[in-house]
Parts: C-alpha cells; sequence; structure tokens
C-alpha cells in the first residue's frame, strides 16, 4: 500500500469516527429537546388540572407531534446537503471527463498543499486516480465519499427515536406519581436528565461540560416555571 492510500483510509476512518460522533451528538440533542418540549406540556397542564387523561393527552399529542416535527426538518435538510454533494460530485465527475490531465493536476496540487513534495505528491494522485478518480478527487477536494453520502431517512428515524425517548421521560414521571408530589418530582428528574444530555453532549462537541450543563438546564428549567405559571393562570 502507498503513502498516500494509507494517509486517505486513515482520513476516511477519521471522518467515520467523526461522522459517527456527530450523529450521537445529534441523537443527545434530540432526546434534549424530547425532555424540554415535552415537559414545559405535561407540567403545564398538570398546573391547570389533576385529571391524568387530560395531562396524558396533551404530553402525547406534544410528543407526537415534537417527534415529527424535528423528523421531517431533519429529511429536509439533510436532503438539501445530500443534493448539493450529489451536485459537487457531478461537477468533479464532468471535469474528469473533459480534461483528466487539468485534473490530475489540481489533485497535484491538493497533496503538495498538505506538505507533500511535488513528485511525491504526482505519484500519490497518479496512482489514487488509477485506482477511482472520483474517489480520490472526492476525498481530497471535498472530503466525501461518493459510496458514503448522507441519508435523509437515517436522520429523520433517529430524530424522532431520540425526541420519543427523551420526551417519555417527564411523561411517566407527570402520569405515575402521585399528585401531591408529581409536578416536583418531574422537575427534579427532568433537571438531572438535563444535567445528563448537557453534560454528554459538550464533551463529544468537545467544549466545556460546566457551562453548557448549566445552559442546557437553565433553558429546560425556564420552560417549565414558564408552562407552570401559565397553567395555575388557566387553573381548570
Amino acid at each position: 500500500m502507498t503513502a498516500g492510500a494509507h494517509g486517505r483510509r486513515d482520513r476516511s476512518g477519521d471522518e467515520d469516527l467523526g461522522g459517527r460522533l456527530n450523529q450521537l451528538r445529534a441523537g443527545v440533542l434530540g432526546a434534549n429537546d424530547g425532555i424540554v418540549s415535552t415537559a414545559g406540556i405535561v407540567i403545564g397542564m398538570a398546573a391547570a388540572t389533576t385529571r391524568v387523561p387530560v395531562i396524558l393527552a396533551a404530553g402525547l399529542a406534544g410528543l407526537a407531534a415534537g417527534a415529527l416535527s424535528m423528523a421531517s426538518g431533519e429529511y429536509v435538510s439533510v436532503s438539501t446537503q445530500r443534493d448539493t454533494e450529489r451536485a459537487l460530485l457531478e461537477a468533479e465527475r464532468e471535469q474528469l471527463a473533459r480534461d483528466p490531465d487539468a485534473a490530475l493536476d489540481e489533485l497535484t496540487h491538493e497533496y503538495v498543499g498538505k506538505g507533500l513534495s511535488e513528485s511525491l505528491a504526482r505519484q500519490v494522485a497518479t496512482e489514487l486516480s488509477a485506482g477511482d478518480a472520483l474517489a480520490a478527487h472526492a476525498d481530497a477536494e471535498l472530503h466525501l465519499d461518493p459510496d458514503e453520502l448522507t441519508n435523509p431517512w437515517q436522520a429523520a428515524f433517529a430524530s424522532i427515536v431520540s425526541f420519543t425517548i427523551g420526551g417519555m421521560l417527564p411523561l411517566l414521571a407527570i402520569i405515575l406519581c402521585p399528585v401531591e408530589v408529581r409536578i416536583p418530582v418531574t422537575f427534579g428528574a427532568v433537571v438531572l436528565a438535563l444535567v445528563l444530555t448537557g453534560w454528554v453532549s459538550a464533551r463529544l462537541g468537545h467544549a466545556p461540560p460546566g457551562r453548557a450543563t448549566v445552559r442546557t438546564v437553565i433553558g429546560g428549567a425556564l420552560a417549565m416555571v414558564t408552562t407552570y405559571v401559565l397553567g395555575r393562570a388557566f387553573n381548570v
């Protein structure tokens, strides 16, 4: 295996790991959204009424609406990204067909810019182009793998699952606890869950976990306090 091929495989592995970490972080953030959104709804309803069927119906409606909204948003966003990636790959394919020598010079220049000597960069570019020219150009210039483009259905499914899992926590807490303690118990469970999601998302994003966790908890707490006040105002 040449040094260029080995380097490309290493970069591909790094990108795969980075992609998995980004997906995991997106899943954690989706769960966080599910926790906060559903908690706001059920605490607001619990402040307005003690009737479990009413609270459950509102919580399930909010959970379903939120999960489907996130899924559709992810699908549209990732579909747009996929269309862009396909357009970039098609432009590379046309350039390779139209002027392969110029494309080889361009790939050589890319590797020179990465620190290789002119002669070694030319050798690497030639050997990679002989195997799969489009893949070589996509990897070096666009940081894309033509065989592993972003999947909008996968993103949509992940959003539904993560949001639903997060939303089930406050929903179950509010309907399973006795009336006298259901709101404080749900509030406490949500705060603990937000501490966890805030810490995990910060660690995955290589950010200071303390500040990220505090921001996450404060945001969720404000949402719950706001809906509680509104629920008390419309006490039925």
